[in-house]
This record gives C-alpha cells, structure tokens and sequence, in this order.
C-alpha cells in the first residue's frame, strides 16, 4: 500500500514535530487539534523550526514554503477521512487513545493504517477498539522528532506483517532508523532507560551525590550525550513519573516505582525544561 496523505492527531509538541518531518519528506498532512488556540500554537511551532532552519543555512526557503503548503491544520476529525494512515499523538491517557481511536476508525478509508505514538501503552487495547486490528500499530517518535533519529515501530499481538512492512518503508522514508518491538510495556527504550534515572534518582534523594556529579559520571564514564537529571528535565519529570506508574501497573516490579521526590517535583510544579525548573534551572528567552 502506498501512503500519501497522514493525518496527525494531536499538534502539541510531539504532534508538530511529527506533522513538520511528514509534510517535509513530501507527505501531504492534515494535522488536528482541539481547538483554534491550540492548533494556531502547534502550527507556529513548525513555523518557526522551519525558519530557525532557515536562519542557519539547515533549510532553504523553498523547501521551507514546500512543506508548509502540504500542511493543513483542523480541527474537526472529519477531514482525516481521504488519510492513508493516522498517527495519534494525543496525551499519554489510555482511554482518551481508546476513544480516539474508535472515533478515527469510523472516518477513514478501509486500507488506512493507524498509529499510535504512545511511549509506553498497549498497542493492543487501543487496536481492539476498531474494526481493523490488523492495520494497528505504535510509531514511537523521539523528541525533538525532526532532529532525533529513532523510530520505534511496536507491533501488537494483532498487527499484520503488511502493516508493519509499509510503516517501516514510511519511517525510511522519513530518515529515520528503525527498530522493531512487540507490544511490551515501556517497549525497548524506556523499558531500558526507566529504571536508570528512576535509581539515579533514589541516588540523589538519598544524598549519596549531586545530579551534576551523577550526569557528569554517566556522560564520561558511559559516553552518553547527557546524563539521567539533563534527560528527565528535557523529557519532563511528569512524563517520566507518568510512564513509571505505567508501567509499574503492568509490572508490578518495583524497579519502576517513581521516588517520592519526583512526585513532589511534579506537585510544585518543578517539570523541567518546559517550566523553567526540574533538576536544574533554566532561563527561558
């Protein structure tokens, strides 16, 4: 099957970036939202990567004006209804997926695929709540999605080998490198990365060390481009504490218990980069 047109539901920060590299790699692109004020804020967004871009000689102004022209924003999902596939990018709420799934489901064409961005729920619940199990799968983007790499392609109990197949020549064709993983909590990535900064963590709320002497260890010692406080602050550490409960409720292992520390981070408001204080401070311009 061949995909030309990809709906994106959802134009916040994972969303946008997702719609951004689609309509940049020659995809046209209906990319919805709630409501106007978030649509008009998701779209801007785009904007102003692609002209930062630009800026700094990455983009030219012609494939800068390409992509935009095969972008449109809405928001009503009716217009996902010509869409070859759709990837959800909604907030990390099973149910909500669930919904918006069954909702896609009755829109678009019977060959589209559906995707979900998910970093951590089951592929499975959300295939089973449409009549098309079979073309359901977890398309798993890495923020920022136009400047990470990685594409995580999870696979459910139901997904067929045709769909997996399109969707990895898609993620080719949007750049990315693939890896494949069925439908296990956390999937590879933060099945793996959870209990690092989870211990890295207890380590500091235990006073064994600092997070600058914990992130300056992990980066020199094990060669990674930032440390566990530096990845929780860019990711959010109510987004982390999120997939830890997650995946603690499947696991029940309590290498995925969020420390108490996080949990009251999250309660003051302290979320990271994206409010300015996490595990460091940041100046926001």
């Amino acid at each position: 099957m061949e995909i030309k047109i990809i709906g994106v539901v959802g134009c916040g920060q994972m969303g946008s970036g997702i719609a951004q590299v689609c309509a940049q790699s020659g995809y046209q692109v209906v990319a919805s939202e709630i409501n106007e004020e978030f649509l008009n804020r998701g779209l801007a967004s785009i904007d102003r990567f692609l002209t930062s871009g630009v800026e700094r000689g990455r983009v030219s102004q012609e494939d800068k004006d390409a992509t935009l022209s095969r972008l449109k924003g809405t928001t009503d999902i009716a217009d996902f209804a010509d869409c070859d596939m759709v990837i959800e990018a909604a907030v990390e709420n099973l149910e909500l997926k669930k919904k918006i799934f069954t909702d896609i489901d009755k829109i678009v064409p019977k060959h589209a695929i559906l995707a979900s961005n998910t970093s951590c729920l089951s592929i499975t619940d959300m295939a089973v709540m449409t009549g098309r199990p079979d073309k359901v799968l977890g398309t798993h983007f890495f923020n920022p999605v136009p400047l990470m790499k990685l594409l995580e392609i999870v696979t459910a109990i139901t997904t067929s080998d045709e769909t997996r197949k399109t969707v990895e020549e898609l993620g080719t064709s949007l750049g990315k490198t693939i890896v494949t993983v069925g439908d296990a909590p956390g999937f590879i990535t933060n099945r793996l990365m959870m209990p690092q900064v989870l211990e890295a963590t207890r380590l500091l709320e235990a006073g064994y060390s600092s997070a600058q002497d914990i992130d300056t260890a992990m980066t020199l010692a094990l060669n990674h481009p930032m440390g566990p406080f530096a990845l929780m602050d860019l990711i959010g550490i109510d987004t982390i504490v999120f997939i830890a409960d997650a995946m603690y409720a499947e696991l029940k292992d309590s290498k995925f218990v969020a420390p108490a520390l996080m949990r009251k981070m999250v309660t003051a408001g302290w979320l990271g980069r994206k409010s300015g204080k996490g595990f460091y401070e940041y100046t926001k311009t």
